[in-house]
C-alpha cells in the first residue's frame, strides 16, 4: 500500500455558501455530484492523487475540533490565506514555518465552521 489516505470529505450545513467559500479561496471550480440525500462538492485532482469533496449529509455536521486535514496551499501560502476571510472566514493560525523539508502550514475556519489547515513548500 502507497498510498493510505484515499478520500475526505469536508461536512457543511449550507451547501451553496461553502462552494462559493472554496471556490474563492482556492479560485477552483467544484464538481457537484448526489449520491442517494447526499450532495457533493468534489475538489479537482488528478490521479492518483488523493481526492476529496465537500459533503451535505445528514450524518454529517461541520465544526472544529474533529479531524485535521491539510489541502495544498500553492507555491505561497498568502495567496488563499489573503482570501479567506473576503470569503467568509477567519485564518486561525498565520502562515508558520516549520522547516526546509517540511515547507509552512497555516489553519484557517471555513464558513461552516470547520478548520482546515494549509500547506505549502513555499
Amino acid at each position: 500500500m502507497n498510498t493510505l489516505i484515499n478520500w475526505f470529505e469536508i461536512p457543511v450545513a449550507d451547501y451553496e455558501r461553502a462552494t462559493r467559500f472554496y471556490e474563492e479561496v482556492f479560485g477552483v471550480s467544484l464538481r457537484h455530484e448526489a449520491m442517494g440525500p447526499m450532495q457533493f462538492g468534489l475538489f479537482p485532482n488528478e490521479e492518483p492523487a488523493t481526492g476529496g469533496a465537500l459533503c451535505k449529509a445528514e450524518h454529517m455536521q461541520p465544526g472544529p475540533g474533529g479531524s485535521l486535514i491539510y489541502l495544498n496551499g500553492g507555491d505561497d501560502l498568502a495567496t488563499p490565506l489573503g482570501r479567506v476571510e473576503a470569503a467568509g472566514g477567519k485564518v486561525v493560525m498565520p502562515k508558520t514555518f516549520l522547516s526546509e523539508k517540511i515547507g509552512s502550514i497555516a489553519i484557517f475556519q471555513d464558513c461552516e465552521g470547520n478548520h482546515i489547515g494549509l500547506h505549502s513548500m513555499g
